[in-house]
């Protein structure tokens, strides 16, 4: 304990960061388009040939320049490439030649955030600006020692980051597009995959939508491409593939691989018959296939976005489909595979992938995934109260933290905190941590973030007090930077910037009885519920509308359950399972003691009845059932079984190391402190935006909590995983 105290007390080296400016040379970045020419780029921004080859080392004299090639052009557009005025609103466009669109003089730019780059031996400052797609002047611009001192290995370097420049592509006619309202249980994959375009196009399309939130309402009106042949009424146009009839292809195969009939091929291609059946070389009419698709929705498919160099033998191992069912859901495949395409699979499919919202997810393994050339800089905001605390006298101090929750809750996080960051060393990925104690209050917390640049940082872990959250959460959605709640967090503001690690009891409760109707056959279910969890109760009633309800008789001074009551509702023939939803320890004592004695109690055996077998359920399993007036051999015996945000913890090498730095085994926080940060940890090493990682990265585990954040409009992330756990022979197993 008192190590964890020197620990905490040491942390608060702080750095200024200065700024200053200085005059330098203006330039542009300019995207090669098709045709343009080294030449006619120079008279567009008044420069000669030789200054641009003297920016972009890449490109050589009388090379041809190749399309969508980034330049680094000194001085300022001259020339314009087009007069036509261009409109940003889809709707009003005028017919035109197709124009392209490209963000102009980075001068204006402001960043969004920022990275950091160590310099390798050899770097040069135009090799770093070229890595980062940012021009010298920019880099300088961040970090001013580059204007008085050269460049030096091991250098770290503080990289701003930019919104990808808009390439938006102008309509010929606005006769092309048309309105589409968002119908129930649409997602954009389904809709993207309707109208053939990537999810970018819809984007480009419709600048309102945002590119980091999924969330699309029933309702919403979108701007599309008008699908090929929509302005024609009741056309229908049979297409046929002419195929060259390989060795030893019989019937059946064709049957198999094209989905049609022996007899339809050979009446489409009577010299079958003519030639005595088919011969190889021969070439042949096969008539595509019309998939009958009904609504393109959640309801009877998922999909799948193409990733970059995703071959067809990837795809077709990955859903066990042969290509030729692909192509036959997804005729665009046709033209050839390409990445962002959307697919369009069958509901049923499973794999090594996991589906959210209808799309398919890949599994990542974040070890395996690690990029040791990022450096993820975390703030940590916890009230450890060190105002409060006298570490000098060591009883008082452990005595305050006994009585302080915040205070208990802190240390126990940090020191999980610190265990994963540890641990983060010993991958080779290096952490920037800063730590401030904001001592539960709002106004040291708004102190706190006016010292601190927050678009340098990947994510702000905590604070735990709600007022102080809610300001850190609007202060850092400035910078797009996620805040990270570790313990439970209730909000009455939208916080679409903050990932709530600790799982709704919503989740729990369903999660439970999840469990309960999969495993349910011909169990008799009872409900015992006192006032306070009427709506757990009828959560129970909804799900299974045939439970019988246990009347619990509340009094100014007793409460409880009539016990003969109880036992006439119970069955002998098959087993019972029963839900008990209080908060209250004297009800819960209660119930538990008399369903404990009704558990294989014999009857009288003249009457022929069984034993009855009774086992205790919980939607809720609050600090009530904790309470030590509370037999836990009982509960045992009844295999009470719960639903958990966290789970037991093992002896394993996060355990072995927390020992190691602390002298002591960690309690629950500890765990959670470790499970979160490392969870966090890992996914910034993999891509250093965590809101990224959240839209493609499924559910992860640890010590003792797992993690799958899902995105609720524009409430924030939210934990969807959780455990069902069970106590059977005096230990807490975990069960699902």
């Amino acid at each position: 304990m008192k190590y964890m105290f020197n620990q905490i007390y040491l942390i608060g080296s702080f750095c200024l960061l200065v700024s200053c400016t200085a005059m330098a040379q203006k330039f542009n970045t300019h995207q090669v388009k098709s045709g343009e020419t080294l030449e006619s780029i120079s008279k567009m921004y008044g420069v000669s040939t030789s200054s641009i080859l003297q920016y972009n080392k890449e490109i050589k004299e009388g090379q041809k320049l190749r399309s969508n090639t980034i330049l680094v052009v000194p001085g300022k557009k001259i020339v314009e490439q087009t007069s036509a005025p261009i409109s940003n609103t889809p709707t009003t466009m005028s017919a035109q030649t197709k124009t392209t669109v490209v963000q102009d003089s980075v001068k204006t730019r402001e960043p969004i955030g920022y990275t950091e780059h160590r310099v390798k031996k050899k770097e040069t400052i135009f090799g770093i600006a070229q890595l980062y797609n940012i021009t010298e002047d920019e880099l300088k611009k961040y970090n001013p020692k580059l204007y008085a001192s050269p460049l030096q290995k091991k250098m770290d370097l503080r990289i701003p980051k930019y919104r990808a420049h808009k390439v938006a592509e102008v309509v010929e006619d606005e006769g092309d597009l048309e309105k589409y309202i968002v119908a129930a249980k649409e997602t954009r994959w389904s809709i993207a995959h309707k109208y053939g375009i990537t999810i970018e196009r819809m984007l480009e399309l419709n600048p309102g939508l945002s590119a980091a939130n999924n969330y699309l309402s029933e309702g919403y009106e979108l701007l599309m491409p008008k699908m090929a042949g929509s302005t024609v009424k009741n056309q229908v146009t049979q297409l046929y593939t002419s195929y060259t009839v390989p060795a030893k292809m019989n019937f059946y195969r064709l049957e198999k691989e094209f989905g049609v009939k022996s007899d339809e091929i050979v009446r489409l291609n009577p010299e079958i018959t003519e030639r005595g059946g088919l011969k190889e070389g021969m070439v042949i009419r096969i008539p595509e296939q019309k998939v009958e698709t009904g609504k393109i929705n959640t309801d009877n498919y998922i999909f799948y976005e193409v990733k970059p160099k995703q071959n067809e033998f990837r795809l077709t191992r990955k859903f066990g489909m042969t290509w030729a069912e692909l192509v036959a859901l997804n005729p665009d495949l046709k033209d050839g595979l390409k990445a962002g395409m959307v697919l369009k699979l069958p509901k049923n499919k499973v794999g090594d992938f996991e589906v959210r919202n209808a799309l398919v997810l890949d599994k990542v393994n974040l070890l395996d995934s690690i990029n040791i050339a990022v450096k993820p800089k975390v703030l940590f905001l916890l009230p450890f109260r060190l105002d409060k605390l006298d570490l000098s006298n060591k009883e008082e101090t452990e005595r305050i933290i006994d009585n302080r929750n915040s205070l208990k809750y802190s240390l126990g996080l940090y020191s999980g905190a610190l265990v994963a960051i540890d641990s983060m060393k010993s991958l080779g990925v290096s952490i920037d941590v800063k730590t401030f104690d904001n001592q539960l209050d709002l106004g040291k917390t708004k102190q706190i973030l006016q010292g601190e640049q927050l678009g340098g940082y990947s994510a702000v872990f905590g604070p735990l007090d709600m007022p102080s959250l809610k300001e850190t959460a609007v202060q850092a959605s400035k910078f797009n930077v996620p805040v990270i709640a570790p313990v439970p967090a209730k909000s009455d503001l939208s916080l679409d910037n903050v990932f709530f690690s600790y799982t709704d009891e919503e989740v729990l409760w369903k999660h439970m009885l999840d469990y309960v109707e999969t495993n349910h056959t011909e169990e008799t279910l009872l409900i015992i519920a006192d006032e306070d969890n009427s709506k757990e109760k009828d959560a129970i009633l909804k799900r299974f509308p045939s439970a019988k309800v246990v009347v619990v008789k509340e009094e100014e001074k007793n409460i409880g359950i009539n016990r003969d009551k109880l036992q006439t509702l119970l069955s002998d023939q098959v087993p019972n399972w029963v839900f008990v939803e209080s908060d209250n320890y004297k009800l819960i004592a209660s119930v538990v003691s008399i369903l404990n004695s009704f558990n294989n109690t014999a009857f009288d055996p003249l009457l022929g009845k069984d034993k009855v077998s009774v086992r205790m359920f919980t939607t809720d399993m609050n600090s009530g059932f904790e309470n030590d007036v509370i037999s836990n051999t009982h509960l045992s015996n009844l295999k009470f079984t719960y639903p958990s945000v966290n789970r037991q913890v093992a002896n394993n090498s996060f355990v072995e190391r927390y020992r190691k730095r602390f002298g002591d085994d960690p309690d629950k926080y500890a765990v959670r402190g470790f499970d979160v940060t490392y969870d966090l940890l890992l996914k910034l090493a993999y891509n250093n935006s965590l809101i990224d990682v959240s839209r493609f990265i499924g559910e992860t585990e640890y010590s003792g909590n797992k993690f799958n954040y899902q995105r609720k409009g524009v409430a924030g992330y939210y934990n969807q995983s959780s455990y069902i756990m069970m106590i059977d022979d005096l230990r807490i197993k975990t069960i699902e």
